[in-house]
């Protein structure tokens, strides 16, 4: 059975994006951590949510990450990773970014699509990821 609410993951060398997403109410918490800490941060939002489902993207760096997952245990229960396609989600996640901090003065003259986001994206990454999960399930 599909659960309601999600921790995602958007795995990177250097830096993850994560994100607590429900199906209904969206988007609960999301941030950006350096990649050592993703399996304590991972751990810790599980056990905050009683989440053992985690969305997983499916790049290169995902099967490190995978590997560091596969460890935790919530509760004793085994967390279920479940890896999602990634292509064009970074693409997807400026968009999102733009459409929540629209540029200002002059920079809102420029389309956003020739612009670079002020900071990284990977949280929004992660919530795209998590949308895509639920888009697939009944």
């Amino acid at each position: 059975m599909p659960e309601d609410m999600v921790v995602a993951i958007d795995p990177g060398r250097e830096k993850c994006g994560l994100a607590v997403v429900h199906k209904e109410q969206g988007i609960i918490c999301k941030t950006i951590i350096a990649t050592p800490g993703l399996a304590a941060a991972t751990a810790n939002l599980a056990a905050s949510y009683k989440l053992t489902t985690v969305i997983i993207g499916n790049s290169t760096t995902s099967v490190t990450a995978r590997t560091e997952l596969d460890a935790i245990r919530v509760n004793g229960q085994r967390l279920t990773l479940i890896p999602v396609n990634e292509y064009r989600s970074t693409d997807e996640a400026r968009k999102r970014y733009w459409q929540d901090n629209p540029p200002r003065g002059l920079k809102r003259l420029i389309p956003t699509t020739l612009q670079v986001p002020p900071v990284p994206v990977d949280d929004y990454a992660a919530v795209i990821l998590a949308e895509r999960y639920f888009a697939n399930q009944p």
